[in-house]
């Protein structure tokens, strides 16, 4: 019980160093953003025998060759999407599930989607696990969005994509954001696409690196 206690400590204590020192030391200073971050234990959705590193600022490998993705970056893309408290918002790629649980956490519905079952099951188990109850899980290519619980407010895309999926975009409200990788297999870059009417305001952010989007308006088979 004292080297659990002992270790709960200080995964803590890293935790409120990685929100000062690697977010809002760095330029993330959207205060429910920065208190969602604080409240999500990272360590959760990592193998428990790497909790050590949890609070990295780095991606760290997931079962089926996925990734989750750095604490900044996840900070950042959160911070552009702009997520308000009645949102219903659609994220593409639940890998972990880490960025569900910070989405769930500023929004009202989350529907979270991931083409690898695996993935889909060990995420919803965690989230259940934590108590976090407005995030609805979906197998399938999130690509394609949901275009039966569309529209969303939201859409945050956890995945690089060779382009903008107008799928995507057609399942936005008018006025919403979308937060997306785009470019090529190795190397993107973050992407806001604010939807008004029939048109899109695109606006590129920031260079990333995230695994690929597979999927019939993504990459059609898996990229190295």
């Amino acid at each position: 019980m004292i080297e659990n206690t002992t270790i709960s400590n200080t995964l803590d204590t890293a935790r409120k160093r990685m929100v000062e020192e690697q977010l809002r030391a760095r330029g993330v200073l959207d205060e429910r953003v920065l208190a969602a971050m604080a409240a999500v234990p990272r360590e959760r959705f990592i193998p428990w025998a790497r909790r050590e590193v949890a609070y990295e600022d780095r991606a760290l490998p997931l079962d089926c060759g996925q990734t989750i993705s750095q604490p900044f970056m996840v900070a950042y893309m959160t911070e552009l999407l702009e997520v308000q408290p009645g949102a219903k918002v659609l994220e593409v790629g639940t890998g972990s599930g880490y960025q569900a649980a910070i989405l769930a956490r500023l929004a009202r519905e989350i529907h979270t989607i991931e083409r690898l079952e695996t993935l889909r099951s060990q995420a919803e188990h965690t989230l259940r696990a934590l108590d976090v109850t407005n995030v609805v899980f979906h197998v399938g290519d999130g690509s394609l969005g949901l275009p039966d619980e569309a529209p969303f407010d939201r859409i945050m895309v956890t995945a690089g994509a060779p382009r903008i999926p107008q799928r995507l975009v057609e399942q936005l409200v008018d006025g919403g954001r979308l937060v997306i990788p785009v470019g090529e297999a190795d190397e993107q870059t973050v992407v806001l696409v604010v939807r008004q009417g029939a048109r899109t305001i695109e606006t590129p952010m920031l260079a990333c690196r995230f695994v690929p989007l597979i999927g019939q308006q993504g990459w059609r088979v898996e990229t190295a």
